[in-house]
């Protein structure tokens, strides 16, 4: 498809390469055109007068002229041929006057004054000169033509070579945003040469960012593994404490949420590190995400529809639908609503949608991208998302028309097996509403 887009570097080259030459050869054409034109007159001139000069001096002798020569008085002359004998130099001998009207074409006349008020009128024919120039005036537009058929398919395959580097660089950084962090571009042939000098500084930018994002990443683990053991002290000792002191109870609130967090920054630890494998199994989507939803404990509709059977790890898939919807009613507003289509599930809020940052750049730890959706360390869609990226599912944020934020999970189905067919059915046809609500 590169070698078909017309926007492709190649071609704005080929077509710089074209113009070039064009504008050449239009510089040397009109030049040449210009040299043997001249020539062409001078020849002519030269006709004319050496004939006019030998009528002087015979109209001189005999008064009379030869036969080509024409005797005219001055008001007889054509226009043109009258002004330009009326206004040429004084030294000149004769006036010329290039006839381009029919039916005299390709004419050159001369006058000479002679003695009486008499001019001596003579034209010789220009057709050769004038044939032989448009001649080379063609001769050129098709030697231009053939050069350019032939310069600019050269032009075109003298940078593919650089295309080929380009393009492999562009890869390289596409796969370095997909989170590749370890591929370079590397060195690429011999050439010591502006697009070297970039592939060398993108791969020290690459190299420099992957050992500053691994930096952070370790620090965080670290941090987490060093603060699980002490938390979990605090929380035992919390529990010690009486259970109707309201100090007591801040403490441990307050416990069970930095628990939480050091949680949650252990598993993004684990995902960042790859070290998270699926346990897959077949399961019907609706009633899964039914039970889910409403163990949560929270004013959750769900609602199913042609809930097909899928092939994924039910606990990851937990995960990813708890923090959905606990963001949902926690950054979000009532009602919320939980749809199961087939593979997919959406969760979606009536609040004040997801903030622009987080829709052009995916969910970051510690970022809530604005105030307006609450408070929080940003953690639950972010590790939502790497648990997607381990199902090898897609989770989407969007926001829905009108107003509310729309977290969308598309799960992969079962896959067959070599015979062509599924192990297992792979839909159940459901169409129900539930309201998940606290346990009684």
């Amino acid at each position: 498809m590169a070698l078909l887009n017309p926007r492709a570097l190649r071609w704005k080259i080929a077509a710089l390469t074209a113009t070039a030459c064009c504008a050449v050869a239009a510089v040397i054409g009109v030049l040449v055109h210009q040299a043997i034109s001249e020539r062409g007159d001078r020849t002519g001139e030269q006709r004319v007068a050496a004939r006019l000069t030998a009528a002087e001096r015979e109209y001189a002798r005999t008064g009379t002229a030869p036969i080509d020569i024409e005797i005219r008085t001055p008001q007889q002359l054509d226009a043109p041929l009258a002004h330009a004998l009326a206004a040429k130099n004084p030294n000149d001998l004769y006036a010329t006057w290039y006839d381009q009207k029919p039916p005299n074409w390709y004419w050159l006349w001369a006058a000479m004054p002679v003695e009486g008020n008499r001019v001596l009128v003579a034209r010789t024919d220009m057709s050769t000169e004038v044939r032989s120039l448009q001649l080379l005036d063609r001769s050129i537009i098709k030697a231009v033509l053939a050069a350019l058929a032939v310069i600019v398919p050269l032009a075109a395959l003298a940078t593919e070579p650089m295309n080929r580097r380009l393009r492999h660089g562009s890869r390289t950084a596409r796969a370095i945003a997909d989170g590749a962090l370890d591929a370079r571009i590397g060195p690429r042939g011999r050439a010591r040469d502006e697009i070297t000098e970039m592939s060398a500084a993108m791969d020290v930018m690459a190299e420099t960012l992957q050992r500053k994002l691994e930096n952070e990443r370790r620090f965080t683990a670290d941090v987490a593994h060093e603060l699980r053991t002490p938390l979990m002290g605090l929380s035992t000792a919390a529990e010690l404490l009486p259970q109707d002191d309201e100090a007591a109870e801040l403490v441990r609130d307050r416990a069970s949420a930095l628990k939480g967090l050091v949680e949650d920054l252990l598993e993004i630890s684990r995902l960042d590190a790859g070290a998270e494998r699926a346990r897959t199994d077949v399961v019907p989507l609706g009633d899964l995400v039914a039970d889910v939803v409403r163990r949560t404990g929270t004013q959750t509709l769900v609602t199913t529809r042609d809930a097909q059977v899928v092939e994924t790890d039910p606990r990851r898939v937990e995960r990813i639908v708890v923090n959905l919807v606990t963001n949902a009613h926690r950054h979000g507003a009532v009602p919320v609503e939980v749809t199961v289509t087939g593979t997919r599930i959406a969760v979606r809020d009536h609040g004040p949608g997801f903030p622009a940052t987080l829709l052009e750049e995916g969910p970051q730890r510690f970022r809530t991208g604005t105030s307006a959706r609450g408070r929080g360390h940003g953690l639950g869609l972010t590790i939502a998302l790497g648990q997607a990226g381990v199902l090898g599912a897609r989770l989407t944020f969007a926001n829905a028309p009108g107003a509310g934020a729309t977290a969308t999970l598309d799960l992969p189905p079962v896959q067959p097996d070599q015979s062509g067919s599924s192990t297992r059915p792979t839909s159940v046809r459901t169409a129900r509403s539930a309201t998940a609500s606290p346990p009684t």
